[in-house]
């Protein structure tokens, strides 16, 4: 079996992009969520964050504050597990799901995977502990089962560096065959993680909010610059970006919008 890497979207929100950097125009762009999924030769599963909840969010005043700044556009076909069936996949096979961060939009179809491995990072275990407004994390959209659920938690060791076109990025390979590397992309959230696939295709996350704004990164304005965990490093990152896909790797932003579902093409 050939090895494919499929991009779903599961919502979308919209923000005004001159709001945002500067010199951009004012326009307000819509921003897909996408969730990923890996499909191995040899039959592994591996799901790259999962989307926004469908129904109800029972997430208080702070989920009233989230849905204000960033209001989300979701129905129930935008559930992932709905747009895996709707692929022929069934959504129990999947055997790991690894969440670059813990925003709403990355974190609504957890709920969805009761049976897999959760990869995680020790910043998305301290935000846990302690969520706070800032920290963009709705407890509510979690499942009561979700903090007894298997999970692999990388810390610092885990990851080690590797040189990847001349560029170095701190990965942990997840199944030891270099098919599928975790890669640290510190700045947007404590902990933010991507996934390098195949020595191919580079998931970045929220790294940026889209690979044609990597280069704007630089000149975020200040509210978008406040919210993240760490405004300089998200910067290095978008550089560290910027140097892969100089450097012919396919670099692919959750929010971007794609017109493939096939990525590894």
């Amino acid at each position: 079996m050939t090895a494919r890497l499929r991009h779903y979207v599961c919502g979308s929100t919209s923000h005004d992009i001159g709001a945002m950097f500067h010199g951009a125009s004012h326009g307000v762009r819509e921003f897909p969520s996408g969730v990923f999924l890996y499909d191995g030769a040899d039959g592994r599963r591996v799901l790259f964050d999962t989307g926004y909840a469908t129904g109800e969010w029972h997430t208080g005043w702070r989920g009233a504050v989230y849905r204000r700044l960033l209001p989300p556009s979701v129905d129930d076909a935008d559930d992932v597990a709905a747009r895996l069936r709707a692929d022929g996949i069934d959504p129990a096979s999947v055997s790991h799901v690894v969440l670059s961060h813990l925003h709403p939009d990355h974190v609504g179809g957890v709920r969805r995977f009761p049976h897999a491995t959760f990869v995680l990072s020790a910043g998305h275990e301290r935000t846990l502990s302690a969520p706070r407004l800032r920290t963009g994390v709705l407890p509510g959209l979690f499942p009561e089962w979700f903090p007894g659920a298997g999970r692999s938690v990388l810390d610092v060791d885990a990851f080690s560096t590797v040189e990847i076109r001349g560029v170095a990025l701190h990965a942990h390979d997840l199944f030891g065959d270099g098919s599928y590397l975790v890669v640290d992309l510190p700045g947007h959230a404590d902990g933010h993680l991507g996934a390098l696939i195949e020595h191919r295709v580079l998931l970045a996350g929220d790294a940026a909010w889209g690979t044609d704004l990597i280069e704007a990164t630089e000149g975020l304005k200040t509210l978008p610059r406040l919210v993240q965990h760490d405004a300089d490093r998200y910067a290095a990152t978008a550089r560290v970006l910027g140097g892969l896909m100089s450097a012919g790797i396919r670099v692919v932003c959750s929010h971007d919008p794609l017109g493939a579902k096939e990525l590894l093409d």
